[in-house]
């Protein structure tokens, strides 16, 4: 269902090997390059899990902090979950953009560091 003003939005989406024109497969056989899909496909998934991890600890340590009512002890909790999921994503970001910033400044903007390519 389409609707007018809402256009699709589409996920990161996986790398497959039996694609057509992959240099992975030989007769039939995943070769080492296969290591370079199947390690991408690993760090996209772990990236989306790790958001879905960071927003479920934000959520929690809200709704903790919320209902604390006063309580010293609850709010410290809530307080130090609030803390360590930001903590988090922070580190999540960093870790992107330091590996931005290689690319762009020592190998041109390739866009091949994210795309773990093996040498030909």
């Amino acid at each position: 269902m389409n609707l007018p003003f809402f256009s699709p939005v589409y996920a990161q989406q996986v790398q497959d090997w039996n694609t057509p024109g992959s240099s992975c497969m030989v007769d039939g056989v995943p070769t080492l390059k296969c290591f370079e899909i199947v390690f991408s496909n690993i760090l996209v998934l772990a990236s989306g899990l790790i958001a879905v991890v960071l927003f479920i600890m934000l959520v929690v340590g809200a709704f903790s902090y919320l209902t604390s009512l006063g309580n010293a002890e609850k709010l410290k909790k809530a307080k130090g979950t609030l803390q360590y999921a930001i903590v988090g994503l922070v580190i999540f970001l960093a870790s992107f953009l330091i590996l931005k910033i290689i690319d762009v400044l020592f190998l041109g903007n390739a866009g091949n560091l994210f795309k773990f390519k093996i040498g030909e």
